[in-house]
């Protein structure tokens, strides 16, 4: 691994999330940090979402690993790293935009499910990975993936909860993008911030765990 990727490597989960509003994003990101994870990955599909990215960094600088996702344009893309955002993550891989992505400086994980795939990604030189949706395949996917792979730093995103989490690590995940499981959508429209706190508890317990 890289010094690039510590940051990532330490954070372990990333907070998939997707709000309706930027107050909500806000709401739910603390709900989210004061469960345990502290990694928060803004998407684009959040209004306004380099807006949620800055106030997130001026809140808890560097307490929060901090990024945006969902980004499909090189216009977001520079967007996000204006705002401040460490890391930027991408559903799939083209090439002009992971250049444009890679331009910026930032973390760059980008979205792969077969081996061509991956193999295009680390061809452009991207950090990470993202291995999307992971629930196609589950853990025994990423570790087969491990063999013609042996080194690539791949974070499955999709189909991570708690109760699997150790064996998305077993199977060598760098870390791993958490959505509804733990940004849980009905919870954020109910503004149940309670629960999101609680299913980020989990999560930080599972972390804590698997690292046992």
């Amino acid at each position: 691994m890289t010094d690039r990727l510590s940051r990532a490597r330490t954070t372990g989960v990333l907070a998939v999330l997707r709000a309706p509003s930027p107050e909500l994003a806000l709401e739910a990101s603390e709900a989210i940090i004061r469960g345990g994870v502290t990694g928060i990955e803004v998407t684009f599909s959040t209004p306004d979402a380099p807006a949620v990215i800055r106030e997130l960094i001026d809140r808890h600088g560097d307490a929060a690993y901090v990024g945006a996702g969902t980004v499909t344009t090189a216009e977001q893309a520079a967007q996000a790293a204006e705002a401040g955002a460490e890391f930027l993550v991408s559903p799939g891989t083209l090439p002009i935009l992971t250049r444009a992505m890679l331009d910026t400086g930032r973390v760059v994980m980008t979205g792969a499910m077969t081996p061509t795939e991956v193999m295009g990604a680390l061809e452009l030189g991207v950090d990470v990975v993202k291995i999307f949706p992971a629930s196609l395949g589950g853990p025994s996917y990423l570790g087969a993936l491990r063999g013609p792979f042996p080194d690539a730093p791949l974070m499955p995103t999709g189909g991570v909860n708690p109760g699997n989490l150790a064996d998305w690590f077993a199977a060598g995940a760098v870390a791993v993008g958490a959505g509804g499981d733990l940004a849980n959508g009905a919870s954020l429209a109910a503004s149940d911030w309670s629960d999101i706190e609680q299913r980020s508890a989990r999560f930080a317990s599972a972390l804590a765990a698997a690292r046992s």
